[in-house]
């Protein structure tokens, strides 16, 4: 997927390039900043020294000397000052600055720390924020891969009232799911279909038509069927017909569509050349967050690929709560999904 959470220890990655969160002098100094000058060894503060320093906001490149990413993004990130003296915009800056910087040399795949969340003081939250927000606007007009590490997962914190909801909405459903005998599910099944009329020759046709078309959502009215054929149709049709399909009814081209779902180009072009390719559940649930489907036509792109659901699965849940509330920012998402250590959307 071109953006990431992992956790890591950034000196260790083989990338193109690895992001340094310096300060002014380009010197060295602690956390992140002393330890990539100490496995680059004395030759980055030897070039470090021809730079003239860097200021805050902006950023400046040299080899990767002993690391094995070949460059070292050096920025400087702004120091937390209450966060009304244009933190937001300096920290902005830095992630902009730095990935304009990698592309401007050819780099494909970055690393980036959580800039300024350290000794600066940036809230780990709002510097979480600003760092998915930055790159993943980015990522939209550009191809690269990004890794933004962390070292730990008490250093990666969703605000605390999302995180407190998030929670409260897993355990409601959770618990439902796993206290409900089997026999009592049993016997609202049987008595469910003890109660319902079976539907007359003449409404097969409606039915068929309105299975298929779920109701209007807030997000993106799904449209209907023609035609019988074409609801038959629907059904037969494979994950990537209906992928396809959808993308072309929101009038999105396929380069939108995957690089809101935080898809690789690659795995895109595979999936629209043969129609029966399987993909993960992540994956099928990435495209259906970046296509804004309610979750009723998300349950049908997810049963296409042969999966579906589970109020069993934290995973599960957790992306219905975003659905449910209109938010269908994968890397918003991604955040919370890392929050809970569950594995994130994309591919």
């Amino acid at each position: 997927m071109p953006l990431q959470i992992v956790r890591n220890d950034i000196t260790t990655m083989k990338m193109d390039a690895i992001v340094n969160a310096a300060n002014e002098s380009l010197l060295g100094g602690g956390g992140v900043d002393g330890a990539i000058h100490r496995a680059a060894g004395p030759e980055l503060l030897a070039e470090c020294r021809t730079l003239g320093g860097c200021k805050t906001g902006q950023a400046k490149i040299t080899k990767g000397y002993r690391l094995p990413a070949k460059f070292v993004i050096h920025t400087v990130g702004p120091i937390w000052r209450g966060g009304g003296r244009g933190e937001r915009e300096l920290l902005t800056s830095a992630y902009r600055s730095s990935l304009e910087l990698a592309q401007a040399n050819g780099c494909e795949t970055v690393a980036f720390p959580l800039i300024s969340s350290g000794v600066y003081g940036y809230p780990k939250d709002q510097a979480l924020k600003v760092a998915v927000d930055t790159i993943g606007e980015f990522l939209l007009s550009h191809d690269m891969t990004v890794y933004l590490v962390i070292f730990d997962r008490a250093a990666c914190t969703i605000g605390g009232k999302l995180f407190a909801d998030i929670a409260s909405y897993i355990d409601d459903r959770y618990v439902d799911e796993h206290t409900d005998s089997r026999s009592e599910r049993l016997r609202r099944m049987n008595t469910f279909r003890m109660e319902e009329p079976m539907p007359c020759e003449a409404s097969v046709r409606e039915i068929a038509i309105e299975q298929l078309t779920p109701p209007f959502s807030a997000a993106v009215a799904p449209k209907k069927a023609a035609t019988l054929d074409d609801a038959l149709g629907q059904i037969d049709e494979s994950f990537s017909e209906m992928l396809l399909r959808k993308i072309d009814e929101r009038g999105m081209t396929d380069a939108q569509c995957y690089k809101k779902a935080n898809i690789d180009r690659k795995l895109f072009s595979k999936i629209r050349s043969d129609k029966s390719y399987k993909p993960s559940k992540p994956t099928v649930i990435a495209f259906a967050i970046a296509l804004e489907l309610p979750l009723a036509e998300m349950k049908d792109m997810l049963m296409k690929a042969g999966f579906a659901l589970s109020h069993s699965n934290k995973f599960d849940i957790i992306v219905e709560y975003f659905v449910e509330h209109g938010n269908y920012n994968v890397f918003e998402i991604n955040e919370a999904l890392f929050a809970f250590d569950q594995s994130l959307l994309g591919a």
